[in-house]
């Protein structure tokens, strides 16, 4: 199986990195500029951001405006839902590997509407469709 990209690129995000985990990076408009440090719990010294902090903001934030749109589709207002994204990394093998936990809370539904609009914003999502069968990501859905 190949992957797919999109059929068109409407953006392109561009970020550099010098020094790895224990660096800096910063992207090509200068709204990231961030140091990078291990966390004390990897054997670093903590005290600034890392790869998976970084990762669990960007799929929060494109899962919950996914979740909006399953909300539109559906015709339930969802715009004050909230989610939390857990990313950990751990041993796999001789390699590292990534599993992701999704928390999402829709105020105003019930709980089968609440998994409802996350299963489908789980299948529209663009980072649940990068992670799909690369790794764990699992879902927790509450009603608010």
């Amino acid at each position: 199986m190949t992957a797919s990209g999109p059929e068109k690129v409407v953006y392109t995000a561009t970020a550099k990195v010098a020094g790895g985990r224990s660096g800096h990076v910063k992207t090509s408009d200068g709204f990231v500029d961030l140091d990078l440090r291990p966390p004390v719990e990897m054997g670093g010294p903590g005290g600034a951001t890392n790869p998976e902090q970084l990762f669990a903001a960007g799929y929060a934030a494109c899962f919950q405006s996914a979740l909006m749109v399953a909300g539109r589709r559906a015709g339930i207002d969802a715009s004050s839902c909230e989610i939390a994204c857990d990313v950990s990394i751990g041993p796999v093998g001789r390699a590292y590997g990534l599993a992701v936990v999704l928390t999402v809370e829709v105020p105003g539904v019930d709980e089968t509407q609440a998994r409802e609009l996350a299963d489908a914003a789980h299948a529209v999502c663009p980072y649940s469709n990068a992670t799909r069968g690369n790794i764990p990501v699992e879902i927790v859905a509450r009603a608010g």
